[in-house]
């Protein structure tokens, strides 16, 4: 079976339901309670949103209907386990659960696998590099990367080395009404559901900047430029892009 044809894992997928966000939040209330009715008619509801997550991993040599099955693994952990205190949409938290499960079956599944511990470390380290460009105003080195996670140079190198498709913590994994998941959503350590949180209640503070706001941070910390090159790119002055730069900063802190 392929995605090009409406039949997936046995599912008519051109027949998939799709909840409203009211249909959505009363049966998760009513599931959390013990209504294994509710329980599976949210299962029901939500698995074009397996279906659109599965899609990015397609040409990867995995079966379709194996990853929609992993996929509704994480679907199922994602419904036992969502609070309406998280103060984000169900969408939100599902997708990352929906792709950490994915991305474990085909990283368990290949013919060349790499260690839980050695992927951890790998991520861990993406991580903090994007942290510690946000806390320098630069890219970090290797050494400063390891200090960070706790963790000798060599195997913060050997980790990274170790990822065969390293990828931007900032890539958009799904979006549903302008509510985009990226990467980093997905990454953190299994007991530190507070860090996870932290960082979507990051991405929706950036999203309430102003489009000049989030253009000068994208080219400073993300591209590394400077405040004189940025100035360059927008068309403004060396000091504007610092006092923007500074609101911007401080919007965000104020908001997390």
């Amino acid at each position: 079976m392929y995605y090009g044809k409406v039949e997936i894992s046995g599912i008519n997928t051109s027949k998939l339901k799709v909840l409203t966000e009211a249909e959505k939040t009363e049966l998760l209330e009513r599931a959390s309670n013990g209504d294994m009715k509710a329980r599976e008619e949210l299962i029901n509801g939500n698995l074009r949103l397996v279906l659109s997550v599965i899609q990015r991993f397609a040409g990867r040599g995995e079966s379709p209907d194996d990853l929609f099955q992993v996929g509704c693994i994480g679907l199922i952990k994602a419904i036992d386990n969502f609070s309406p205190q998280y103060g984000v949409k169900f969408s939100t938290y599902a997708v990352p659960m929906i792709e950490g499960e994915v991305k474990r079956h085909i990283r368990d599944s290949g013919q060349i696998r790499v260690s839980r511990s050695l992927r951890d470390t790998a991520y861990k380290a993406m991580q903090a590099k994007e942290k510690l460009t946000s806390e320098m105003k630069r890219e970090p080195t290797i050494d400063e990367i390891a200090g960070k996670i706790d963790c000798k140079r060599e195997d913060v190198v050997i980790a990274l080395e170790a990822v065969s498709e390293p990828i931007s913590l900032y890539e958009p994994v799904f979006s549903d009404s302008g509510d985009t998941v990226y990467v980093m959503d997905t990454i953190g350590d299994s007991n530190d559901d507070k860090n996870w949180l932290n960082e979507i209640a990051l991405k929706d503070a950036i999203s309430s900047l102003g489009e000049r706001e989030k253009k000068i941070l994208n080219l400073r910390f993300l591209q590394g430029r400077t405040q004189v090159e940025v100035a360059d790119a927008i068309g403004i002055s060396q000091a504007q892009v610092s006092r923007l730069e500074k609101g911007a900063l401080n919007k965000i802190k104020s908001e997390i």
